[in-house]
């Protein structure tokens, strides 16, 4: 096929202030992303009907304790509050930043195992994989012509990626990778995203591309809604080497250990020399981070539990964390065991979920050719 011809040119306005925020107005930003969130917080517990999530994970490795406190528990809440929740395993997009995508077909199949033994429940919320929904990548073409390359290079995660190439050419994919994430958010027509603070650029540029889809094709039409961001709480823990937890640096507590792999991982966690443990995170990371886990898993405050230790040292302070991690994942990981043992129901779980995610990308597909006029046969 030859296009060389008649090359194809856009006229696509570059985001303005009130869209893709700059440095300038990144902080009115936040502060308004953050007044929106606490508003819709407090209307979850009246109206969760009225809120569709989508959220999810690249299956790159087994989750861990880092994916439990920072948004795994907090997706069976919002589950449990009636909220309409699509869970997705992010598969495409584990080759964005890697030649290979290792043993993916495992990985899923461990991603979506977790997820059930954390009590994600697939009546109340689907399960899907990118690549089993053929219209929401579809999706991506209207989409691209929608933004610029100038918008996607200044993106902080392909900013990030670039920089730290070293000059090594950068995929199509990675560049496209917001624009693949919006494709995730609007298929579904979500109106609420679980994010980070420093994932709001994301979500700017899926606000961007629904209100300039909502423009340019639908003729002011609402046809995809511009969602907002459900900031996270989360809590941000260390891994045993006391940077941040990472598969990659193999300093995880995997939710899928058993309790003596626990405990010989956090043996290895760092301290310091300090004998008397005080809950103190600037002067000592480490000790606060140990502490704050303990919290977590024991709805304690960390105050607490340091004045409990006292002298007992790094000993005395690890042994403490590895009965409360335990103690919370048995159940977990007791469900974990049973679904491994009959691998059958996550097939099933996954093939149900695809299938619902297929049909909503099928109906939001026919919708976008309708408002582009690309509909040709009855």
């Amino acid at each position: 096929m030859d296009v060389s011809s008649d090359a194809p040119t856009a006229d696509i306005p570059e985001a303005d202030e009130n869209e893709l925020s700059t440095e300038a107005t990144a902080h009115r930003s936040l502060d308004r992303a953050v007044a929106r969130s606490a508003e819709i917080e407090a209307d979850l517990v009246r109206d969760a009907g009225a809120y569709r999530v989508l959220t999810g994970d690249r299956p790159t490795g087994r989750l861990h304790l880092g994916h439990y406190l920072g948004t795994l528990a907090n997706r069976v809440r919002l589950q449990d509050l009636g909220v309409q929740t699509m869970l997705l395993v992010a598969d495409y997009q584990v080759i964005t930043d890697r030649d290979d995508a290792g043993p993916i077909a495992q990985r899923v199949r461990d991603l979506v195992t977790d997820y059930l033994a954390m009590g994600i429940d697939p009546g109340r919320t689907t399960i899907f994989a990118h690549s089993a929904v053929p219209a929401l990548n579809q999706l991506m073409l209207p989409f691209l012509s929608l933004v610029t390359d100038s918008e996607l290079r200044r993106n902080p995660t392909v900013k990030a990626e670039l920089e730290a190439s070293g000059g090594r050419p950068m995929s199509g994919l990675l560049l496209t990778y917001p624009v693949h994430q919006a494709a995730d958010i609007l298929f579904c027509k979500a109106n609420l995203v679980p994010v980070g603070k420093d994932q709001l650029p994301h979500l700017e540029l899926t606000r961007v591309i629904a209100r300039r889809f909502n423009e340019r094709y639908a003729g002011g039409k609402t046809v995809f809604p511009a969602p907002d961001a459900l900031l996270s709480q989360a809590t941000n823990v260390l891994g045993v080497d006391g940077h941040k937890m990472s598969k990659s640096r193999h300093n995880t507590i995997d939710l899928a250990m058993t309790e003596d792999e626990t405990a010989k991982q956090l043996k290895r966690a760092v301290t310091d020399s300090d004998r008397h443990i005080t809950y103190e995170p600037e002067r000592r990371p480490e000790v606060a981070n140990l502490l704050l886990i303990a919290a977590e898993m024991t709805g304690r405050a960390p105050e607490e539990i340091a004045a409990e230790i006292g002298d007992g040292g790094g000993g005395g302070l690890k042994k403490l964390v590895t009965e409360a991690v335990n103690e919370r994942l048995r159940p977990i990981r007791t469900r974990r065991r049973e679904l491994e043992a009959d691998p059958a129901v996550v097939e099933q779980v996954l093939a149900a979920g695809n299938a619902r995610a297929n049909e909503i990308a099928d109906a939001t597909l026919a919708e976008v050719r309708s408002a582009m006029d690309m509909v040709y046969t009855s």
